[in-house]
């Protein structure tokens, strides 16, 4: 069931689906619009509020979509504008919201601004860009380094200046200095609201700005040139709060639309905040904060502590552990257990967070990450650090439909990524017929996290924390949610924290309950769940 109101958001479960490795309809071997939407029942299954769909926007998929050549156009091989309205149209029908990724802070160089704006120093379009001209011997106009590789600057004979690009050097930042700039991206997002979009997820939305001073980036230590600077003039300006409310004021304008921000910083907590505090700005926002190798009680109290007080209380944090950009969680936490049990303990804390939370395709089925030779791999980043670093394409990978099919059921022909034989045990079908597979805990886990809402919009409060173990409980009104992991290789008994009427709800690994104590084996979790409301929309009138 989905709630109706204009605070759905709030503590919603999301989907992310990547379509390139969802289904493919048409059979050439690249997922599509009809082929998400064939597969929409499936998700609606899960239980989730609403999905969020990676680009397929016109673009010369240099970096898979996120170079766009068109804001307002579907790239042919994703389908068509009808597919795209048929998307929408079965989605409410399922009582699905559907947020789509946003591309705001560049384009790619084919993009009919950019093409018009590096021609000269005069035409209309001159300042859409972020142009800069050389130091004086000639060298690029700062020391920015770029996330995929290298320095920020890439030099244009036309008009003899450098342009700015925090990614590839084929896709060039915007200048959102310039006026012109925020109504052209303001009506973007007017064009796919009409359409009838139920929100943005805005990609790297803290990169909107630059310093107009072109101040250096300091040192820090780090292990790659972008890792060996703080990101503080090329990211992050003030400006960017200031756009953030004209973003706010266009949503406010569609009663229930929603935007997320993806923010990448060395202070990643702290602008999650910032983006977020209040009303004016950024619905929620998430960040790598849990996307990183880190798998310990600390870590995640560390997360979740500052929302607890001060700005922290008035904003509202979105968490995702895996995602189309990073390794999957079930491969990328070292911890001493079987896969399949720890991506159900991975499923359990994400479903006990505080916030709005997304489930990544193929999270729900405990894929891990895969292992490409050179030869396979796409991604630019991965090509071009091989083998230090493999890049993104051992996340993208197909999602598994049929086990006994040659191409798992994603496709009739050969897919664009290789098929993951490892991945063929964990195909939809196999698991859909298991009440102990991956697939049936997460959907008990998200059923649970939604019929309860002190898991969906609850206060959160650490009990206890150890070196091992984190037990937390969520509070909303009367309802109530006690929490508890072992992140370590050895069992752990927890004196006087559970009622000893109670069992849990949701269990990985050997949970004992023993009186008022409570003994968690190795890498084990559970949930207790006190719930006198009969539906997930019982409390929301009180949500503000």
């Amino acid at each position: 069931m989905q709630s109706s109101d204009s605070h759905w958001w709030r503590g919603a479960t999301l989907y992310q689906i990547y379509p390139r490795s969802f289904a493919d309809s048409n059979g050439d071997g690249i997922g599509d619009l009809r082929g998400v939407t064939s597969k929409l029942d499936y998700v609606a299954e899960l239980g989730v509020d609403g999905i969020w769909l990676s680009p397929f926007f016109a673009s010369p998929q240099r970096d898979f979509g996120y170079d766009v050549s068109d804001h307002c156009a579907i790239d042919p091989m994703f389908g068509t504008m009808s597919d795209f309205d048929a998307l929408i149209a079965r989605s409410h029908e399922l009582g699905l919201k559907v947020i789509i990724d946003q591309v705001w802070s560049h384009t790619a160089v084919e993009h009919a601004w950019f093409q018009e704006s590096r021609q000269s120093r005069t035409n209309p379009k001159a300042d859409w860009f972020v142009w800069a001209d050389p130091l004086p011997d000639g060298s690029c106009p700062t020391n920015w380094q770029s996330w995929m590789g290298g320095g920020t600057w890439t030099w244009e004979p036309r008009r003899g200046q450098y342009y700015l690009h925090n990614f590839l050097p084929q896709m060039p930042d915007l200048n959102f200095h310039c006026p012109e700039v925020q109504e052209a991206i303001l009506a973007i997002g007017r064009f796919w609201l009409d359409r009838g979009v139920d929100g943005f997820r805005l990609d790297t939305v803290n990169y909107y700005f630059h310093d107009q001073a072109l101040r250096n980036n300091p040192p820090k230590p780090g292990d790659s040139p972008a890792t060996m600077q703080r990101h503080i003039y090329n990211v992050c300006q003030p400006e960017n709060l200031t756009f953030l409310r004209r973003i706010r004021e266009l949503l406010d304008l569609y009663p229930g639309s929603f935007v997320v921000g993806e923010i990448g910083s060395d202070d990643n907590l702290t602008r999650m905040i910032e983006y977020t505090a209040g009303t004016d700005h950024l619905h929620t926002a998430y960040s790598f904060q849990l996307l990183s190798d880190r798998a310990d009680p600390q870590h995640f109290h560390e997360a979740m502590q500052p929302w607890t007080t001060g700005k922290g209380a008035s904003a509202w944090p979105s968490w995702a552990l895996s995602n189309h950009d990073c390794a999957r969680v079930a491969s990328r936490w070292k911890l001493d257990a079987p896969t399949s049990q720890i991506a159900k303990f991975a499923l359990a804390l994400l479903v006990a967070l505080r916030g709005t939370i997304f489930l990544y395709q193929g999270e729900e089925l405990g894929l891990t990450q895969a292992d490409l030779a050179y030869e396979d791999l796409r991604d630019p980043l991965g090509v071009a650090n091989w083998p230090a670093n493999k890049g993104r394409d051992g996340c993208r990978t197909i999602q598994p439909w049929s086990h006994d099919h040659t191409f798992q059921g994603f496709s009739t022909v050969k897919p664009w990524l290789p098929i993951i034989e490892a991945h063929r045990d964990h195909s939809v079908d196999l698991q859909a017929q298991d009440p102990a597979s991956v697939l049936a805990f997460a959907r008990h886990a998200i059923s649970l996290r939604q019929s309860n809402p002190a898991m969906r919009l609850g206060d959160c409060s650490v009990l206890y924390e150890d070196e091992s173990c984190l037990i937390f409980s969520r509070k909303f009104g009367a309802s109530s949610c006690l929490a508890g992991f072992n992140f370590s290789p050895k069992a752990k008994t927890i004196p006087g924290l559970v009622d000893s009427r109670l069992k849990p709800d949701l269990a990985v690994g050997k949970v004992q309950v023993d009186g008022d104590d409570i003994t968690l084996g190795p890498v084990s979790a559970f949930l207790i769940s006190k719930n006198p409301f009969k539906t997930k929309d019982a409390n929301h009138e009180s949500c503000s």
